[in-house]
């Protein structure tokens, strides 16, 4: 059996607010640390029957920047749900709903202005 490993690194100030975030796979041809703004990991806990996660991102993230994330995250989701289960009816509709949702936030952002 392989194993890999994926390392992070959270660099935080004075207030435990990330400022800092790099990451590393064993299996990566970069061989070393990489910078990122943000990182979302979702585990499932077999014996709880729930889901843990850690959401985190440094301080200086734009907020066009988070809603990129969560968009192109949700949709990542929502391809990896359809590989392993082939439910169409859930990938249709969650891309519907992921481009509603971007479309929206899109209006709101400028009306905000």
């Amino acid at each position: 059996m392989h194993f890999s490993e994926i390392k992070l690194k959270v660099g935080l100030n004075e207030d435990k607010i990330p400022v800092d975030i790099k990451w590393m796979a064993s299996d990566s041809d970069r061989g070393q640390f990489t910078d990122c703004k943000a990182f979302s990991l979702s585990i499932w806990d077999p014996t709880e029957s729930n889901t843990l996660a850690i959401n985190l991102w440094t301080e200086d993230m734009q907020t066009d920047e988070m809603h990129s994330f969560y968009f192109r995250s949700l949709m990542q989701m929502t391809e990896s749900y359809y590989r392993a289960t082939k439910n169409p009816i859930i990938k249709e509709r969650m891309t519907d709903f992921v481009n509603q949702v971007i479309k929206e936030t899109g209006d709101w952002e400028n009306n905000k202005n």
